[in-house]
């Protein structure tokens, strides 16, 4: 995932009062208890129907006659409504029950994707439709997405190795998923990836309710038992929220960074990358170049469980520079096995960035302001995400697709190097 905190790294609250854990041992055994099981079991099913969904998305509305700037228009509405909602999300996950939260907008998805399915099966699809669902997601994945960091660090010692094991899964996903989309896709229709999609939302909800949580130890002022506080108080946990944010320098800087990478370089690269290779080479080879994201993932994931760097997002922020590979690929017009391995090196580099970033956060900021602290840096991350996705096709209309994939590769360069760049970002050291 995109990035999702002082000159100083140890400013701030202490890094251990969040677990009280002493330096994080090698993955292993001890990390996989019953709750991380069925933690790991819903994240890992999730993340397959998600990556299944750019594939039927674009294959299905293609299908229909719309353009890579349509696609981009549904993508971006999924985006903005969780970039949008995603912060008040950290404080009421904050506030109540954030398990519950997350069960919740599983189970709305479950009916979203499900209604999406009978679309695309019925012939009756309309891009007006597809946009109001995916606002529906968005809003839904922003009451999801907060209570994730603080969820994995009570089902897990080992939060770095629970990150790259998880990590690792989301790219076995990424790997599978798309194959998967493509061939229920070529055979069948994109209503059958939604209907597949709609079923792994179920699974998450079912083993997110199984889960076996001590119950938080609330601020003081709440209620006991419910973990609600005394009224007039949302204001200020969202200002508090956002005073811790701001406190970590080495957080917010890697957000303003973050917000041209995803602007220039993310947003745009979904829809113009499958409005170039799909229509040349079918669904099919723009799920073997998803797959190859996927198995690239795997790699970085397994090499950030092994390797444990004492300036993490140092470390990390050398793997940008990889991830450029991914749109100068496809704007150099190179051939698919070659598309396919320079994505792969760009997964790696993802990965590698992405964990030690996630475990930087969940180590560094304590377990009573993390979802909202994780709330305002998702919040940072993809706030510029829409604004690519529905920029794309007015962008590749005016300069071509190629050159706006080409751009965004010098771009990822300049946002590796503005990272490296941030004496806060390359000198922070990994919490003990």
């Amino acid at each position: 995932m995109c990035p999702v905190t002082s000159s100083a790294p140890r400013s701030g609250p202490a890094a251990d009062s969040l677990s009280g854990a002493p330096s994080l041992p090698a993955a292993g055994p001890a990390i996989w208890s019953r709750n991380f099981r069925l933690y790991f079991t819903a994240r890992s099913v999730a993340m397959l129907g998600d990556t299944m969904l750019p594939v039927a998305l674009s294959a299905g509305l293609l299908s229909y006659g719309y353009s890579a700037g349509d696609i981009g228009l549904a993508m971006a509405a999924t985006t903005a409504c969780f970039a949008g909602f995603v912060i008040f999300g950290g404080v009421v996950a904050d506030r109540f029950d954030a398990r519950r939260m997350m069960i919740g907008a599983d189970l709305v998805r479950v009916c979203t994707q499900s209604a999406v399915a009978v679309l695309f099966l019925t012939h009756s699809v309309r891009l007006w439709e597809v946009v109001v669902v995916g606002m529906v997601n968005g809003t839904c994945a922003a009451t999801f997405q907060p209570g994730v960091a603080s969820t994995l660090v009570r089902v897990a010692r080992d939060v770095q190795g629970a990150n790259a094991v998880t990590r690792t899964a989301e790219s076995g996903a990424t790997l599978a998923g798309p194959a998967l989309a493509g061939v229920l896709v070529g055979f069948t229709s994109a209503g059958a990836v939604f209907a597949v999609h709609a079923a792994t939302y179920l699974t998450s909800a079912l083993c997110l309710l199984t889960l076996r949580l001590a119950p938080v130890k609330r601020p003081e002022g709440a209620k006991a038992g419910t973990g609600e506080r005394r009224p007039g108080s949302f204001r200020a946990d969202l200002a508090e929220g956002w005073r811790e944010f701001r406190a970590r320098t080495w957080m917010w800087a890697v957000i303003l960074v973050w917000t041209l990478y995803t602007m220039c370089v993310m947003g745009p690269f979904t829809p113009l990358a499958a409005g170039r290779i799909i229509p040349a080479h079918g669904a099919g080879a723009y799920g073997l170049v998803n797959s190859a994201l996927g198995a690239g993932t795997a790699v970085g994931a397994l090499t950030a469980m092994r390797v444990r760097a004492e300036h993490p997002l140092r470390a990390g922020s050398f793997g940008i520079f990889a991830m450029a590979l991914m749109p100068l690929s496809v704007g150099l017009d190179l051939p698919v096995p070659w598309v396919c391995a320079c994505v792969f090196v760009a997964g790696v580099g993802g990965a590698v960035w992405s964990i030690n970033w996630a475990t930087s956060v969940q180590t560094q900021v304590p377990g009573d302001i993390l979802n909202r602290i994780h709330a305002y840096e998702v919040a940072g991350s993809v706030a510029m995400f829409p604004v690519g996705q529905a920029l794309a096709g007015p962008a590749a209309a005016a300069f071509g697709t190629r050159h706006v994939l080409q751009a965004g590769a010098v771009v990822a360069v300049c946002t590796g190097t503005a990272l490296l760049c941030i004496p806060a970002v390359r000198g922070l050291r990994r919490a003990r």
